[in-house]
């Protein structure tokens, strides 16, 4: 399947797709993230995301969320190219962009079987925690790989240049 396939410009082009994996009794975990400068401890992430269902979805900040969060350097790497770069990954499913500061509405019209985030993360503290648990779902977080971060990354790199 070409990489572009996996990529869904919104949850209305998105959920008919979810609802056949859930009828097929696929569980859907979804994750979210800005993605900036893919790394190890992103792929270690995702890859363990997936392991705890059958299909993962990634909802993906759009440049203008991302500016809006981290401010006007980021991100990097446009939204296209980090969308494509996820989708191209074996053990990610779909990537669906979001514009909000949260992935909250995205959740509330997805409804996955399972939310994840990295263990940086208090469960009660994740967005969208709270919906997934009262539609049934679960919510785990995940052991991150110490020392990969973009930000740290990032600060490596202007180090290196200054």
């Amino acid at each position: 399947m070409p990489t572009s396939d996996k990529i869904y410009a919104s949850e209305q082009v998105l959920l008919p797709v979810i609802s056949t994996w859930k009828t097929a009794g696929n569980k859907v975990v979804f994750t979210n993230g800005c993605f900036d400068i893919v790394h190890l401890g992103h792929l270690d992430y995702l890859e363990k995301a997936r392991q705890l269902g059958h299909k993962l979805v990634v909802g993906l900040n759009t440049d203008d969320s991302i500016k809006r969060l981290k401010g006007s350097a980021r991100p990097i790497i446009p939204q296209i190219a980090r969308a494509r770069l996820l989708a191209a990954l074996e053990f990610v499913d779909a990537v669906v962009l979001f514009g909000d500061d949260t992935p909250l509405q995205l959740i509330k019209t997805l409804l996955p079987d399972m939310l994840t985030k990295g263990n940086d993360y208090a469960i009660e503290n994740i967005v969208g925690a709270d919906v997934v648990l009262a539609n049934g779902g679960s919510v785990e977080t995940i052991e991150l790989v110490e020392g990969y971060s973009t930000s740290s990354i990032i600060e490596k790199i202007l180090k290196v240049h200054q």
